[in-house]
């Protein structure tokens, strides 16, 4: 049976967790893993599913978002497939931009009137995983549910960053609570696997995947108009109106990339022996912009536990679990740890790397020293830099860089002049 799901995609609001990363660019904008953007996690897993037709609702940064699904996402004329972009728009109805993940929607779905669907997925655009959605639709249909979440167990210390729900032996939603305090915990256990309770992960969390209905979805959208938020609002609202909401138990790796932490963390994770999140698989492919660039080149460089994307060249002494960023530069004896290295938009000439009215070239100097920093895209560090984040570091934000939780977040386009020493020098 063929499933008619269309996807929306949330784009986000400004991503003010994730500055300066989102300075200039809106949080699916945002590079990871050497090559990729994160709005790239969720189109690969629908395209992965057979979920062709897909809107990303954006309204904070979007400029180089729609360059880059513009470049990327091209379906041939034989195919009903798209991605396509709704950025927050003034309309009869409204002059506001999206209050929320349920009013961005309720706002788009006027853009829908002329596709034929009867589901919609609505998946966050800053998140890390793979997973089947024609899966999960179809557990949806076998459940007769009105309402799918998908759901993740957890446990006591991050239950409370989380929206938790109590499912019940049937695997529907009874209660629904956002966030929920530490003290009230113990009331939101749910029948989990004795794999998860083994692991104290008792309690299971949405993952801001869901599935509706389309009937159920303009239902709920009528009867509470004032409704912004989907774990707030809509989804406590569905469960008491008596709808059919059901879990969708999911048991892969997940993780939420809401943080400068969290970011830096899933991205250093992919140099792991066996990384939870799998770049090499023949099915669950992760697509990106075909980019035609060089391969990359290495001269001496001593690497172990590094990814490194096409069109670099690099000279450095050591380069140890860090992720290395396309046409990025690494100069002679410099050595580089536990860092994100973006690289860079375009390539210098060689004319423009002689010119002496730009001492320091695009890219890392030589002889330099970089552990526990993000270098965002166009950097350029002289020699001899030496810049080491660390836990003991507190919150600062200069012209050139920001600290955020011991990690030195160098800003897109900064230039750190020769001899320049950054965080805790030991």
């Amino acid at each position: 049976m063929r499933i008619k799901m269309i996807c929306l995609i949330l784009g986000g609001g400004a991503g003010s967790r994730l500055y300066p990363l989102t300075k200039d660019r809106s949080k699916p904008a945002v590079p990871i893993a050497a090559k990729y953007r994160l709005i790239d996690i969720p189109i690969s897993n629908c395209l992965n599913s057979g979920v062709k037709r897909m809107f990303v609702l954006t309204q904070f940064n979007s400029a180089s978002l729609n360059r880059h699904i513009k470049n990327t996402y091209h379906f041939d004329n034989f195919s009903n497939g798209f991605v396509d972009i709704l950025a927050a728009e003034q309309t009869p109805s409204s002059d506001k931009w999206y209050q929320g993940t349920a009013d961005a929607v309720k706002q788009s779905m006027h853009h829908l009137v002329n596709q034929d669907f009867d589901y919609l997925l609505i998946l966050s655009g800053d998140q890390l995983y793979q997973m089947n959605f024609e899966l999960m639709a179809r557990y949806h249909i076998a459940q007769g549910a009105d309402i799918t979440i998908a759901t993740i167990p957890v446990v006591a210390n991050d239950a409370t960053g989380f929206g938790i729900m109590k499912v019940n032996k049937f695997g529907f939603v009874d209660r629904f609570t956002e966030k929920p305090k530490k003290e009230i915990l113990d009331d939101w256990k749910s029948e989990v696997e004795e794999r998860f309770t083994n692991d104290g992960r008792h309690f299971l969390a949405s993952m801001g995947i869901y599935i509706f209905n389309k009937r159920i979805l303009r239902k709920l959208f009528e009867d509470h108009p004032e409704a912004v938020d989907f774990g707030k609002e809509i989804i406590p609202n569905a469960i008491k109106s008596g709808f059919n909401v059901a879990s969708y138990a999911y048991d892969g790796y997940w993780t939420d990339i809401g943080t400068i932490k969290s970011f830096f963390q899933a991205n250093l994770e992919l140099t792991d022996d066996i990384p939870k999140f799998n770049l090499f698989d023949n099915t669950s492919v992760i697509f990106t912009r075909p980019r035609m660039l060089a391969p990359s080149k290495v001269f001496g460089t001593r690497f172990n536990r590094a990814v490194v994307a096409e069109g670099s060249i690099i000279h450095a002494k050591e380069i140890e679990r860090s992720i290395i960023g396309i046409r990025s530069r690494i100069g002679h004896d410099t050595l580089i740890r536990n860092c994100i290295v973006m690289g860079n938009d375009y390539f210098e000439t060689l004319d423009q790397i002689m010119d002496r009215s730009n001492p320091i070239p695009m890219g890392i100097g030589h002889s330099c020293r970089i552990e526990n920093a993000i270098i965002d895209k166009n950097c350029r560090i002289g020699n001899n830099v030496t810049i080491l984040g660390d836990d003991s570091l507190e919150d600062a934000e200069t012209d050139s860089y920001v600290i955020r939780d011991g990690i030195i977040v160098l800003k897109k386009k900064a230039s750190i002049p020769a001899n320049t020493q950054i965080g805790l020098i030991k």
